[in-house]
Parts: C-alpha cells; structure tokens; sequence
C-alpha cells in the first residue's frame, strides 16, 4: 500500500491500514505502528499505568479522570480496564478519556486487539459497544464503574474545550519525529491547563523537544527507564497549589 499524506485524510475519518505480522496495525498514513512491536500491553503497563503511580493512585478516590492522546486501538484503554476492575472499590469511578484524529472500526479494533487473550473480555464489551461510524464525542457506559469517552477530531481542539480535572494522562500519539501536532507546545500547555494540581503524566517518547514542550508548559519532568530495552521515557507532574 502507497503511503498516505495525513493531511488529506479528513479530520475523523478512518486512516488507512497496513497488517503486519498478523495483527499488528500499521498506520501508512504516519508510517508508524499502533504499538511497540515487542509487547504492547506490558508497554502500556511499564509507561502509562506505572509511570502515572496507577493503580496506587486509584486507592481512596471517588473518582479518577484519565486523558489519553490517540486512542489507536483501544490498548491502553483495554488493559487499564482490566486493572481498574482488579483493584476498583465499591463506588469508585473512572472515567476515561481519549482525543482520536482518525477513529478505527470496530472490527479493526477487535482484530488489533486479538493479539492479547489477557484482555479478551475487555475487547469484547468495548468492540460490542463501538458505533459503525464513530464521531463527534462516543461515550460508553461500560460498566457501572467505568465510562469511556473518544473525542474524534484534532486532539488540540477537543482538548480546548474538554473540561479540567485530569488526574492523568496517557501521551500516545505516534512517534514525534511522524506526528509533530500532537506533541505541540500549545497542546501541552492545553494539557497542563485541564490538569488537576498534583497530576501526572506519562509517556514513551523522550525527544529532546518534547521533554522542552513539556516543561514550557509547566510540568516538572523525569526522564525514567524505557520499555523493552528503549534508553528513556517521560513521566512528570503539575505541581500541587500552594
């Protein structure tokens, strides 16, 4: 398949699809995988869950707000599920929300994430509920302790406009050398603005401009160890008020 210019691709629309090795996606759009090649649930785990303090963070919370940028399809969701169902509390809520430029089809959802059977319930329910045409914002009821919203459109735009109170956030667009927009100082400066004082995030890539885009913004960031041999990734923290 010829690679695709993302700029043609509208806003919303599904992008086009390589499938390597089975069930990997491949964005030709971006030239870019979905997820690390090596294991992408353990990746989600090690970068997002780990590096955001989860699933502690959940204990004695009411309720909790994960931001997500790029939710691909539905990994981190998936696996964040499964954990949030393993350690939840009685009248707790999470509410999860992710900013997709390009959402995919449900059953291209199902076959990305076939590759796991640790979450094969969790893509069952998610790909059951998933609209044939999903756009402006989806939000799933998925279980009486857990909601899912997909903003689709450009991530900055429905940031904006998003309401605040992020406890944390999953920066997954893909590679910054492939998707500059995502990783944009506005954009992070957005983020940093609908973030709870004494909210994370967490994140796989540690580009040097990123990392700069990020304290701009004002996050206190810390570079840790990365997945699956990578040198580094992100984690950081909005201070808390004074």
């Amino acid at each position: 398949m010829t690679d695709v210019n993302p700029d043609q691709i509208g806003a919303g629309a599904p992008q086009p699809l390589e499938w390597r090795d089975g069930d990997m996606p491949y964005s030709t759009a971006f030239g870019d995988h979905f997820y690390c090649q090596t294991d992408g649930r353990l990746e989600c785990g090690h970068v997002f869950l780990t590096g955001n303090g989860l699933p502690e963070r959940w204990s004695g919370r009411q309720t909790f707000v994960i931001g997500e940028l790029g939710f691909g399809t539905g990994l981190n969701f998936a696996e964040t599920w499964r954990q949030w169902k393993q350690h939840r509390a009685a009248g707790q809520h999470l509410h999860f929300i992710s900013f997709e430029l390009h959402p995919m089809h449900g059953e291209e959802i199902g076959r990305a994430l076939s590759h796991w059977p640790e979450i094969d319930a969790e893509r069952e329910a998610l790909t059951a509920a998933w609209p044939q045409a999903p756009n402006g914002t989806v939000s799933l009821d998925l279980d009486n302790q857990t909601r899912l919203s997909v903003v689709c459109g450009p991530a900055l735009d429905g940031v904006m406009t998003a309401k605040p109170g992020f406890d944390a956030w999953y920066l997954d667009g893909f590679a910054p050398s492939r998707n500059g927009d995502m990783w944009s100082e506005e954009l992070m400066r957005r983020v940093h603005q609908k973030t709870t004082p004494g909210g994370t995030f967490a994140t796989y890539a540690a580009a040097g401009f990123v990392r700069r885009n990020l304290v701009t913004a004002g996050f206190a960031v810390e570079r840790r160890h990365g997945f699956a041999g990578k040198r580094e990734m992100l984690c950081g923290v909005k201070a808390a008020c004074a």
